[in-house]
């Protein structure tokens, strides 16, 4: 199930690359060994607690779209706050935690009203947590029954999308339909090391999952070279993409 929009998406428009570096000399150094392969980055808390605004300028006047994921969880007021920064900053996506509730999420949905604002992304369970580790915050269900919980949630507050795990990105494409922005980290390449994630899938099951958008750090960025790295994710999400008729 797939929107119109997402029938004429590049295999570029597809993949983000997690810039998850300790400061902008290193993002800007990683950037440079891309070599252009790649349209989104992905700035995370790490790198943007070190350089903040300012690198997210100098990356999208290099021509990127910034998917700034910094995960907001706090009270209404504050997380709508933060939404307006992230305005002012440019980026096109920007990620709040679905378990935050609904009035967050409803004042952070009223904030990106404004022009320019980013789309709002509702994070669903982590990929590290599986059902043991929800259990051990309190969370009874299994991380597919959680995730389906904050979608339906993060839909009816106005949220552009969700991001899941490629275990869930089915369920959640049926459940939020063709519209939604699916987002997937998590991703592994056949053949890489799962690090310290727990529910993990390729590149082309992702996309014939339903995913939008898929994230990409280590078996990039770790690479001897990360340009070939992401060549090689694109061509497995052209295939992928070819099969299901895209």
């Amino acid at each position: 199930m797939k929107s119109h929009s997402e029938q004429n998406l590049s295999p570029k428009d597809r993949l983000a690359v997690a810039l998850d570096v300790p400061d902008a000399k290193a993002a800007l150094d990683l950037v440079d060994r891309l070599e252009g392969t790649c349209r989104w980055l992905k700035v995370g808390m790490e790198l943007y607690y070190a350089a903040g605004n300012a690198l997210v300028h100098d990356l999208r006047n290099l021509g990127y779209s910034i998917f700034l994921d910094l995960k907001l969880h706090d009270i209404p007021n504050t997380v709508a706050g933060a939404v307006r920064s992230a305005t002012t900053a440019g980026a096109e996506l920007l990620t709040v935690h679905g378990c935050g509730g609904g009035a967050m999420l409803r004042a952070a949905a009223q904030a990106a009203e404004a022009p320019r604002s980013p789309k709002l992304i509702a994070v669903t369970v982590l990929t590290s947590m599986d059902a043991a580790e929800l259990a051990s915050v309190g969370v009874s269900d299994t991380p597919a029954e959680q995730a389906l919980r904050l979608a339906r949630l993060a839909k009816a507050s106005g949220m552009n999308g969700m991001v899941c795990s490629a275990e869930e990105v089915y369920a959640l494409r049926q459940e939020v339909g063709p519209d939604a922005t699916l987002v997937v980290p998590g991703i592994r390449p056949s053949g890489s090391s799962v690090d310290d994630q727990r529910r993990v899938a390729t590149p082309g099951s992702a996309i014939a999952q339903g995913a939008s958008l898929l994230v990409v750090g280590r078996p990039i960025t770790r690479a001897a070279e990360p340009a070939t790295a992401v060549d090689a994710i694109l061509r497995e999400i052209q295939a992928a993409c070819e099969t299901i008729g895209s």
